[in-house]
């Protein structure tokens, strides 16, 4: 088997999922109950907390624990539009969010709030002076996503984090899900108010997820009821599985130096495999973009013809985002990077973890370079 669609989510390592096992069994308790279990699990979450906050360089009451990248998208921008309506109710965005924000914005939208959309160029990047020219006295809050899920073009966040220092009125949130260690962010020294992060994305489990949020911002909650997480998130937390994001984060991290490093070397050879293959065209520009995810569209074949001649050599890739790939409309990032409804209704994403190698890659190629043209000459 080859998996190559990492961005959808990642295989939790066995040393995370040994931990997860051993937390369930020896440390159940609820981490709100005063006996000696419910102290014993309060213990392992303070510790997971710090060891992500650590790691992450901030404050242990910045960090607070989700059930993933969606839940945590919606909590900093929801929550900022409840925490902040009285200071105005304009937001700014762009066109290629992953559907947790943008279907967020979309909802805000039918409440009445104000939202500007950025486009973006054909790299699929926003523009600085666009951005800027948008930022009104209301506006409250900037959402982008850092490393898109779909081409791996990166925001040029730390640009816009500058440009923010001169709008202190206006609060700043990253999406930084497919960014976790591929792309790094400095959350010390950058001006970024709320962070995203899901530890399936970095061989964590399914469920898990973290909201960074930066002393002295408030945010109104989702969910009500007890006084978990600062009051952000109540009910009774997932300590086997904070447990478990803890450690993947870690292991991650350790590799990350060596593995994107690997990642680059994967991803150029990927294109240079692609782009003399005939009717392919790559969708992800190479200088611009995350070392691990690659988009390509081929002609006016259906992706899921390729996917499903691929599956079938025990290759796994993907078509858009997987929360979106059941859709058989146009991509809507790969349209807002300029492609046409044909091109954007054919593109196929290919990501790398740290485990991958050059030899899947060879096969992966090897198999395309057979399969394309036989799908060509029937779908053409």
């Amino acid at each position: 088997m080859i998996y190559f669609d990492n961005s959808a989510t990642t295989r939790p390592l066995d040393e995370v999922i040994q931990t997860y096992i051993k937390v369930s069994k020896d440390f159940f308790g609820n981490p709100s109950s005063l006996h000696t279990l419910g102290m014993e699990a309060q213990v392992l979450l303070d510790k997971a907390r710090k060891m992500l906050a650590d790691q992450l360089q901030v404050k242990t009451k910045e960090i607070v624990f989700t059930s993933g990248g969606t839940e945590g998208n919606n909590l900093a921008i929801k929550g900022t539009a409840f925490a902040r309506k009285n200071r105005g109710g304009h937001f700014i965005t762009s066109m290629v969010e992953h559907a947790a924000s943008y279907e967020t914005f979309l909802e805000l939208e039918r409440q009445g709030y104000e939202v500007t959309y950025l486009g973006v160029d054909n790299n699929g990047q926003i523009s600085l002076d666009d951005l800027e020219k948008a930022i009104r006295p209301d506006t409250i809050l900037i959402s982008l996503i850092h490393v898109n899920n779909e081409t791996g073009a990166i925001q040029p966040i730390e640009a816009v984090s500058n440009v923010l220092k001169h709008y202190p009125h206006v609060r700043f949130h990253v999406d930084h899900v497919q960014g976790a260690h591929k792309v790094p962010l400095n959350l010390a020294k950058l001006r970024i108010d709320f962070c995203t992060m899901s530890a399936h994305k970095f061989h964590g489990l399914k469920g898990t997820g973290l909201l960074y949020v930066k002393e002295g911002n408030r945010l109104g909650p989702l969910l009500h009821g007890g006084e978990q997480e600062l009051k952000l998130r109540a009910g009774t937390e997932n300590v086997a599985g904070v447990v478990a994001m803890a450690k993947a984060y870690r292991l991650e991290k350790e590799k990350s130096s060596v593995g994107n490093q690997k990642l680059t070397k994967l991803k150029e050879k990927l294109i240079n495999g692609l782009e003399v293959i005939d009717k392919v065209r790559v969708n992800t520009d190479v200088e611009s973009s995350a070392p691990h995810i690659i988009n390509f569209s081929v002609g006016h074949i259906k992706p899921e013809v390729l996917i499903q001649a691929l599956s079938k050599e025990k290759i796994y890739v993907s078509t858009k985002s997987a929360c979106s790939s059941k859709l058989s409309e146009p991509s809507r990032i790969l349209v807002a990077q300029g492609l046409d409804e044909n091109e954007a209704s054919s593109g196929i994403r290919i990501s790398f973890s740290y485990e991958n190698t050059e030899a899947e890659v060879d096969i992966v190629l090897s198999h395309l370079h057979k399969i394309i043209p036989d799908l060509l000459k029937v779908h053409g």
